[in-house]
């Protein structure tokens, strides 16, 4: 089945890690296809990947004909497709937590720190890496916040996110935690956070979807 599918991905990006994340979970090695954010202008705007993804963005998941792009909308995908092992709990609350986590980090934090959000804000006004480093500060800084408070008072928090087990949360967590370090912030600030970090990082889906670990890392 591996053989399959397709994943149009870059290192670098935390989309694409959490696609990577939830393939390796589901036991899946596609055809891994690299789109470079940034050679020759950003090879996501060519004609080709345009074709494939309007919204010229990653990553894109081909399988069955059909191409998937939004990185949960590609989790959920696989989870229907692959049920074993769940990448949601069984539970009508359960899974409403583990969305609303993964949201938090999907819709709240990484729109606004995203590679084009940067570009424009260099193009448009003028502002340098650090200021951008800043802006990413900022966004993650909040959602952090709020997270650690979510997790940290929970019951319902275990080794991982939600439970004992790997959810879509987690998924969305780990490569937003890996993006706060590429800007030099301290995780320790956010102890819950960062248990589950280290938790997620010893188990080998989340180790072999790391961004150094990745063919095209540079």
């Amino acid at each position: 089945m591996s053989s399959e599918f397709a994943l149009y991905g870059y290192f670098r990006s935390s989309a694409a890690f959490r696609a990577r994340i939830a393939l390796n979970l589901k036991g899946i090695k596609p055809e891994l296809r690299f789109v470079h954010l940034l050679r020759n202008g950003g090879e996501q705007h060519a004609p080709d990947y345009k074709a494939l993804n309007p919204q010229e963005l990653i990553p894109a998941l081909v399988h069955g004909g059909h191409t998937i792009t939004q990185s949960l909308a590609i989790i959920e995908y696989l989870n229907e497709i692959v049920p074993e092992p769940p990448l949601l709990p069984p539970d009508a609350y359960g899974r409403a937590r583990c969305r609303e986590l993964a949201y938090v980090v999907a819709c709240d934090i990484h729109p606004v720190n995203n590679l084009r959000i940067g570009q424009y804000m260099k193009r448009a006004f003028g502002k340098t890496d650090e200021d951008v480093f800043d802006w990413h500060r900022h966004w993650i800084r909040l959602g952090f916040d709020a997270l650690e408070k979510m997790l940290a008072s929970s019951l319902h928090t275990g080794k991982f996110c939600h439970g004992d087990l790997p959810t879509i949360a987690d998924i969305c967590l780990i490569p937003q935690v890996a993006n706060a370090r590429r800007v030099q912030l301290e995780i320790a600030a956010w102890p819950a956070i960062a248990r589950i970090e280290a938790h997620a990082l010893a188990h080998p889906a989340f180790a072999a979807a790391l961004p150094k670990n990745q063919p095209d890392a540079e």
